[in-house]
């Protein structure tokens, strides 16, 4: 198994997250970290044994992946430096701070036929990635992100700080095209929309109600499917995931516990529960050793650059929408 050299640009908060996740993974190498902090540059590396660099074009050179947490208004750039070396990116959600720089970079991947990851990495939670064996075609999704008031990240919109997450997750799952939104918002205790609510109507009639607060009370960040005899609750929190399945009366499902029964003349139907069983996995961790994966196989990573250019069209859609609003 090849060990990756990896090399990080930003080692705030987030930053040192991916510091902890890659030093404790058997196929990585933290080889070294940038910041333009220098006490912050040094106290990180001194924590992960790893080095501090001193410029990002030291760091792009000596590191074969290079991870990208900075802030969003300097995704662009600093991935642009990379991905010209020819270096793999793992650039943070979301991709960048407008669709233009997001095209841009995902066009300068494909030019250059180098991997580049977006960071969404609610797609890797093990209360998703439970439902991975099922067959998911839900016609209608309701999720709800909620989280008490932080004034670091409101500098953006709630939909591009928190609602993007399941945004992102909802394009994963319905196979369709975006045939029209609605949205509503408002901005309660920053400069921006603090609240918001979009319902995302699908090509194939799928409708996905969406609400994401960061001024909430407690944290919630729960995500419910329904598709036809199927009703899917999903606690990315508690990592918990629950299966509602309405099957035959012939049909045995191993590992479920019966409701009852809907009976219809001689036809009898089980109403089933079950509790897949999620990965006993950390979600950062399980992101780096996809893009690994990808980057060995010649693959295309789970979360694509792509896919963070989809995801960043629909909030940035939403947004415009809700500030467009006469009130």
């Amino acid at each position: 198994m090849p060990v990756f050299k990896v090399g990080l640009i930003g080692v705030g908060k987030l930053g040192e997250y991916h510091c902890n996740a890659l030093s404790q993974l058997k196929d990585a190498e933290l080889t070294g970290i940038y910041d333009i902090e220098s006490d912050r540059k040094k106290q990180v590396a001194d924590k992960y044994n790893c080095r501090a660099f001193e410029s990002v074009e030291e760091l792009i050179k000596t590191s074969e992946i290079i991870g990208i947490i900075v802030p969003t208004t300097r995704h662009l750039e600093t991935a642009k430096q990379a991905l010209a070396a020819g270096k793999p990116v793992f650039v943070e959600k979301p991709i960048a701070s407008s669709i233009a720089e997001a095209e841009e970079m995902v066009s300068l991947a494909a030019e250059r036929n180098v991997p580049l990851q977006t960071g969404h990495i609610e797609r890797f939670n093990p209360a998703i990635r439970a439902l991975n064996n099922f067959d998911l075609h839900p016609m209608f999704i309701e999720s709800h992100r909620l989280a008490p008031f932080d004034p670091r990240g409101t500098d953006v919109a709630v939909i591009l700080d928190l609602m993007i997450h399941d945004i992102d997750i909802i394009l994963s799952l319905v196979k369709s095209k975006v045939a029209e939104i609605h949205a509503n918002g408002v901005a309660i205790v920053s400069g921006e929309i603090d609240i918001a609510n979009a319902r995302i109507q699908f090509e194939n009639g799928c409708v996905a109600n969406v609400t994401a607060s960061r001024i909430s009370q407690r944290k919630m960040r729960k995500m419910r499917l329904f598709q036809k005899d199927s009703y899917i609750s999903i606690d990315f929190l508690q990592r918990l995931t629950e299966l509602f399945q309405i099957v035959d009366e012939s049909n045995f499902v191993p590992n479920t516990m019966s409701l009852g029964q809907i009976e219809k003349g001689k036809h009898k139907r089980n109403i089933i529960y079950t509790q897949p069983q999620p990965p006993d996995e950390d979600a950062m961790q399980a992101e780096w050793k996809s893009f690994f994966h990808a980057i060995e196989t010649g693959g295309t990573p789970v979360v694509s650059g792509q896919d963070g250019l989809e995801a960043l069209k629909i909030a940035t859609e939403i947004t415009e929408i809700i500030k467009n609003q006469k009130i």
